[in-house]
């Protein structure tokens, strides 16, 4: 039998609207002994992601740990693109055994969880795998995450897939989002991201308008 292709997306691909985004204790304290990605990189990336999620309009939970005792305050960098948002302190290291985040996790009620934060070995491990058992789907930026050494990042990623959890970047979670340049509702938020937070693409695309008046979205429309 010969198979049909047909314009669609595949159904394992992110939408905007099918998943909670978690993102966990981007803290001072953690930052300090994460070893497996440079500091402002890591700022970055995390910039990135809670940018995409909050222009994009995704279902997002900033949780943090031992804030006021410990770890001190998120990054602005996540906290900026959500003014307001209340933050969810825990005392457990797993987030999915916090009653408050389980609740919101319920209240928001979708069954694909996106993971990033400190450290990969402990705070993305704990839900990830615990949020699997439970049957949900589960992702992991990795270049959004980050641990005291490469080793014990490599070796939590390795777990997780192995688990079941599927891996990604900022830029593809981003780009994932977005996935058609003809959508022009979200175009300037994509381009605006990326410029401002994707490095050496950011800089192509600012190139590009600047120089030509480029827009990818008048190529696919």
């Amino acid at each position: 039998m010969t198979l049909q292709a047909k314009a669609i997306p595949g159904a394992r691909l992110l939408t905007p609207a099918d998943h909670t985004l978690i993102m966990i204790d981007f803290q001072s304290q953690m930052a300090f002994a994460t070893k497996s990605i440079d500091a402002s990189l890591l700022r970055t990336n995390a910039a990135l992601v809670a940018s995409s999620a909050a222009g994009f309009g995704v279902s997002t939970i900033l949780t943090t740990v031992a804030e006021k005792s410990f770890s001190g305050p998120m990054f602005s960098e996540v906290t900026a693109p959500f003014p307001g948002k209340r933050l969810l302190d825990r005392t457990s290291m797993n987030t999915w055994e916090d009653a408050p985040v389980i609740a919101e996790v319920n209240a928001i009620g979708k069954s694909r969880i996106v993971l990033a934060g400190l450290w990969t070995s402990v705070c993305i491990v704990g839900p990830a795998l615990s949020a699997l058992e439970q049957g949900f789907e589960v992702f992991v930026i990795t270049d959004a995450c980050g641990d005291v050494s490469t080793e014990a990042h490599e070796r939590a990623v390795t777990r997780m897939v192995q688990a079941g959890a599927q891996p990604m970047t900022s830029l593809q979670y981003l780009l994932e989002l977005q996935r058609d340049w003809a959508r022009s509702e979200t175009y300037d938020i994509t381009t605006g991201v990326a410029k401002t937070f994707g490095g050496g693409y950011g800089l192509g695309i600012i190139y590009a308008k600047t120089m030509f008046g480029a827009s990818e979205g008048h190529a696919s429309a």
